[in-house]
């Protein structure tokens, strides 16, 4: 067995010490995006966790096999998350929870500044409600703290009706326990890359809550795999978010129980296409979205794929990415919030102009 191997092996063992439950359909592909490679002078692929079979996918399935896994070991029937409006997370939770059988308790986020009538009826929040997921509000959308704790407030009238709930904490008073899906999943991609005898020079990641791209750092870092990572800030600064994601990568690293230094260096994320915010469109991400739409058949979200896929357009754009270079982009799904932004994409309706 190769020295690889041997570092592969014994970070699988160390993930086998945490209960989880299979939510997906196994390996996710990783496919080759010849044409928009060509259009940037770069060979680039894209890791397709958009493909894992969950009520249409995404990177949050890895996260909640992790979650789950401790909520059924501690003999839960119900699990309560918090999040945005148009949440992947929320919509994912709420399908994994039916799938085992659960109660989905979700409460939505006063998050984005939007009162389009497809962001508030479409997306993610209309298969919430076809899930049958039981649905609160709450007033405010940038105080993790404040969230969980109302979590809790509503967990603890849940056991007073005889139920057993289980919180997806988000806020960083918690461990991250859903980062151990992309610590797999940079093992996942190693094996994959190796198969085909391919290296990388960059992979590139949206950087959100923290534990996708934090995940994958350990992971990568934990493999010997020295490979940047370079993440793309979808929610935060990128002053915040280092300081995020690098305590997050120590706290994997710590529930891990590995000899690992994760270094400041280690963490890269650049916020240049984050403006105006978490979830609002900008002119990068829609151009983004439509590139890779037409080049590949390639369908990405306005909140976390499509700007995430605007940044590596500019880390090409100046050089960062220099030409020739071998890049994986991070296909993190969301495509059902495609429906929820359609006023915002400029999408024209050709049926009507076809009648005329």
């Amino acid at each position: 067995m190769s020295p690889a191997d041997t570092q592969a092996q014994a970070l699988l063992r160390k993930l086998a010490a945490y209960p989880k439950v299979d939510l997906s359909q196994g390996v996710t592909p990783l496919e080759g995006l010849e044409n928009l490679g060509q259009r940037l002078g770069i060979a680039l692929w894209a890791k397709r966790d958009d493909c894992n079979g969950l009520a249409m996918g995404g990177n949050k399935v890895r996260q909640l096999e992790y979650y789950f896994g401790r909520g059924a070991a501690d003999g839960a029937d119900t699990v309560l998350i918090t999040g945005a409006l148009q949440s992947n997370f929320v919509r994912l939770t709420a399908a994994a929870a039916r799938r085992l059988g659960w109660l989905p308790v979700v409460q939505l986020e006063d998050r984005v500044p939007k009162d389009d009538i497809f962001y508030r009826s479409s997306g993610n929040f209309l298969l919430s409600q076809l899930l049958g997921a039981r649905i609160h509000h709450f007033p405010q959308g940038e105080n993790e703290a404040a969230a969980d704790r109302n979590l809790d407030e509503i967990a603890a009238r849940l056991r007073d009706e005889g139920r057993r709930p289980y919180v997806i904490h988000l806020g960083l008073e918690h461990p991250p326990v859903g980062g151990l899906g992309y610590v797999e999943a940079a093992c996942e991609t190693r094996r994959q890359l190796q198969g085909m005898g391919q290296e990388l020079s960059h992979v590139v990641i949206p950087s959100g809550s923290g534990l996708t791209h934090a995940g994958f750092l350990v992971g990568a870092r934990a493999l010997g795999w020295q490979v940047p990572v370079l993440g793309v800030c979808v929610r935060r600064e990128a002053v915040q978010q280092h300081s995020r994601v690098l305590r997050r990568a120590r706290e994997i690293v710590a529930l891990l129980g590995i000899d690992l230094e994760i270094a400041e260096s280690d963490v890269i994320v650049d916020d240049t296409v984050l403006a105006p915010g978490y979830g609002l469109i900008n002119a990068p991400t829609r151009a983004a979205i439509r590139l890779a739409a037409e080049c590949e058949g390639l369908l990405l979200d306005p909140v976390y794929s499509g700007r995430c896929m605007a940044g590596l357009l500019h880390f090409v754009a100046q050089g960062r990415i220099p030409p020739g270079s071998e890049v994986l982009f991070v296909h993190t799904g969301g495509a059902p919030a495609i429906f929820a932004y359609q006023s915002d994409l400029g999408v024209d309706s050709g049926f009507e102009k076809s009648k005329q």
